[in-house]
């Protein structure tokens, strides 16, 4: 009996929500998206076709910027380095809504057939690369500037003022330098006016066209980033016993800091993971070199936990270092935060997006452990983060390929549940009586 109770009130704030919003308006705001599909599409092809690195966006701030431009929308740019920010103030009152893609693509050679691949070369880590929107931010930005599109042709019925924040760097900035979400933040997107709430989404290769996904609280983990620097004592390879292996050291470390996640971590609380990802040492085949560097990265879904694996970390690299006689340094780098869905701002946005993608079409998932620096915005105000579905229906899903590889491909067909989805949370949120935000 408890449960139809709260499935009862779960459907009643559903059309409670629902119900704000102007029925002409919603029907024309629908039609409009649909007529603005074409052009979605154009768009994406021209950013995927000519992809720019983290805080290198140039070309695609000033396409963007253009944009937001000729639709009369007040535009700042150079935020965070190449941000663009744009203010469409409504004549109504009403609250400050921020909505936010990313624009920055990935050292990655992209290998398809797609009549819009991405040709562009560069020179990352010191090593030539192709460069290439595999993650899907190509598509973020298309959606956004087609919102913002079609909320600038509905300005009358606009109550309070929308933000767009087109985030450079969501993939990490320059190498020891803050960037992102987490600049924009510092160099104040959220004020002047002050954001009350943000909205952001994340195309899926690997979820099926037309699905919405999202989960309330911790959604994607903190990405921490690790280095341990292990110091022995150079030897010769045929004597071990003169000197201290920093390998053998950091090979005990290696496995020492998966004892922390399956013997020393409640598991039943949240995920979380620790990766080495690199492992440096030697110049010669016949020589013990006299350090070993570890580097690697830690996904967490919650801060004690996040804070007690760090110290873990720390205590169980030192103390295998220390038993054989070794050392062992520890850094740790807080890259980018959890992003955590305010729980009740979750709760009243999911009939938006069951208007946008049809209520068998939205569904709450458990924790993913990649990470998005959107974490950075949530920190400071209520946020919403979804996942919008565009595997090809053709693709096997345990064969499609995933993010971030040179094989990424959507079905551009899922960006338009996007764009109706951006615009449904953003509408309905700006019509909700202030007493139930």
């Amino acid at each position: 009996m408890t449960k139809f109770f709260l499935s009862l009130a779960g459907a009643l704030l559903a059309l409670t929500t629902i119900a704000q919003v102007n029925p002409k308006l919603q029907a024309k705001v629908e039609e409009q998206a649909k007529q603005l599909e074409p052009k979605l599409i154009e768009w994406r092809r021209h950013f995927h076709q000519y992809p720019e690195l983290s805080d290198h966006e140039v070309k695609t701030a000033a396409y963007i910027a253009e944009h937001l431009k000729k639709l009369g929308i007040e535009v700042q740019t150079g935020v965070a380095r190449t941000g663009v920010v744009g203010l469409l103030k409504g004549p109504k009152p009403g609250p400050v809504i921020a909505l936010r893609a990313d624009m920055d693509a990935l050292p990655v050679t992209e290998r398809n057939s797609l009549p819009f691949a991405s040709k562009e070369k560069t020179i990352f880590n010191g090593q030539e690369t192709g460069v290439m929107h595999a993650c899907g931010h190509d598509t973020h930005v298309a959606v956004l500037m087609a919102v913002a599109e079609i909320l600038s042709q509905n300005k009358s019925e606009l109550k309070g003022t929308i933000k767009f924040i087109f985030q450079p760097a969501e993939e990490g900035s320059v190498p020891g330098e803050t960037g992102g979400a987490d600049l924009m933040v510092r160099e104040g997107v959220l004020d002047n006016p002050k954001v009350d709430v943000i909205f952001g989404m994340h195309i899926q290769s690997i979820s099926p066209l037309g699905k919405i996904t999202y989960r309330p609280a911790g959604m994607m983990a903190a990405s921490d980033w690790f280095t341990i620097k292990v110091k022995g004592r150079q030897s010769h390879g045929a004597a071990p016993w003169m000197g201290i292996d920093p390998i053998v050291v950091s090979a005990q470390i290696v496995n020492g800091l998966q004892t922390i996640i399956s013997r020393q971590t409640d598991l039943t609380k949240e995920a979380a993971v620790i990766t080495v990802g690199k492992f440096q040492a030697g110049v010669r085949e016949n020589i013990i070199p006299e350090e070993a560097v570890l580097s690697g990265t830690i996904r967490t879904l919650d801060v004690d936990m996040q804070k007690l694996i760090h110290e873990k970390i720390k205590l169980t690299a030192t103390k295998i270092a220390e038993s054989a006689g070794a050392t062992a340094d520890v850094t740790i780098e807080n890259k980018t935060p959890v992003t955590f869905n305010n729980i009740a701002l979750t709760e009243k946005m999911v009939a938006s997006l069951q208007r946008a993608a049809g209520a068998a079409n939205v569904a709450s998932i458990h924790a993913v452990t990649g990470a998005e620096d959107f974490g950075f915005y949530q920190q400071k105000i209520p946020g919403f983060f979804f996942f919008v579905g565009a595997m090809p229906p053709d693709q096997d899903p345990n064969k499609v390929p995933a993010h971030h590889t040179p094989d990424f491909m959507i079905d551009e067909r899922g960006m338009l549940t996007g764009l109706k989805a951006m615009l449904n949370v953003t509408l309905d949120y700006m019509n909700m009586p202030a007493a139930k935000k």
